[in-house]
């Protein structure tokens, strides 16, 4: 039975309303070409506090984004409200192309990376002489971190008052890192922060160290106007500290175009996310003496071309050691 009849005009069609309200939805995005570009401060709960201009935004990632996700140093698109005044919010609509991203897993069996920082160009590997004592493993799973994720490494030894840096020096000497040896009345009188403040100008540096190390002590010398943080102090039976920083934080550095990540205190640093085949870029001068490897080759095996590289006197044989040395940290446990 025919319902309309020949002549029908669109306003006698029916149409079922929508339940909710709402518009259809579209599979059409908003390009968002007017967008303000910002950059990711830190990261409380969903809520992103953003540099836009010279105006702190508060922001949140718009649901678009699906489970994308920003962190600190993210270079990202934002509209809506951005005022930076209190109770504002903006919204995340998209998040650049990384330039560098500092990545790391729970533990080694953990297949869940977390990303710490984007678009850093430093990482400022913190560790003390003494009280507590140095954990080599944990710097060597971080230079193999900074790496792969392509950044440049920075050794920062602290508390020289108490322990000589000889031994460290000795153990990666080989690895041409830059580093800075400071002591606890330097950091007092200044002297340290304008040390390390020389190896930072110019870089978007991220600080990251086990709790106890004077890594936010030396983070507040830097930038002394941020005292939101209270110095921790390290457990006497565990040798361990208790955490003084919460969540990454960027900072601006005083008189620079310079900026400073300041990490919480890690115990672990997982790498089950790094390919070891991508460590061997960090060694240029060792890199030419892998065409000969077989395929897949880890370059800690029998039949590792580098072996004859280096004996054939291309390469210094303490260079090779050090890349073996960093391509079976995974295989070690970090105290060890």
């Amino acid at each position: 039975m025919r319902r309309y009849g020949k002549h029908t005009d669109e306003d006698d069609i029916r149409s079922r309303p929508n339940r909710k309200g709402n518009r259809p939805r579209t599979h059409i995005r908003p390009k968002h070409e007017d967008a303000a570009e910002g950059m990711v401060l830190t990261v409380d709960r969903g809520r992103l506090t953003c540099l836009v201009e010279d105006r702190v935004v508060m922001a949140m990632k718009a649901r678009e984004l699906g489970r994308k996700a920003a962190v600190v140093g993210d270079r990202v698109a934002l509209v809506g409200d951005l005022s930076g005044k209190k109770d504002s919010l903006a919204r995340i609509v998209r998040i650049e192309e990384r330039t560098s991203v500092l990545r790391r897993t729970a533990d080694d069996d953990d297949p869940y990376e977390r990303v710490v920082v984007a678009n850093a160009d430093q990482l400022a590997i913190v560790t003390a002489l003494a009280d507590p004592e140095p954990r080599p493993r944990l710097i060597d799973r971080c230079l193999v971190a900074a790496f792969d994720g392509g950044l440049e490494p920075l050794l920062v030894m602290t508390k020289s008052d108490l322990a000589s840096p000889d031994k460290l020096l000795e153990l990666y000497g080989h690895l041409d890192i830059p580093y800075v040896v400071t002591s606890r009345e330097e950091l007092q009188n200044g002297d340290a922060a304008e040390r390390v403040h020389e190896q930072l100008d110019g870089k978007i540096t991220a600080f990251v160290g086990h709790s106890g190390v004077g890594k936010t002590t030396l983070v507040n010398a830097l930038v002394p106007e941020d005292r939101r943080r209270l110095t921790g102090h390290v457990n006497a039976v565990t040798g361990r500290g208790r955490h003084t920083t919460t969540s990454a934080l960027a900072l601006p550095l005083a008189g620079s175009d310079a900026w400073v990540v300041d990490t919480p205190g890690i115990r672990s640093f997982g790498l089950a996310h790094i390919d070891p085949t991508r460590v061997i870029h960090a060694f240029p001068d060792l890199e030419p003496g892998t065409e000969g490897c077989p395929r897949a080759c880890g370059h800690d095996e029998p039949d590792c071309a580098l072996d004859a590289w280096v004996a054939e006197g291309h390469a210094d044989p303490a260079r090779l050691y050090s890349l073996r040395r960093l391509l079976a940290t995974r295989e070690r446990k970090e105290g060890d």
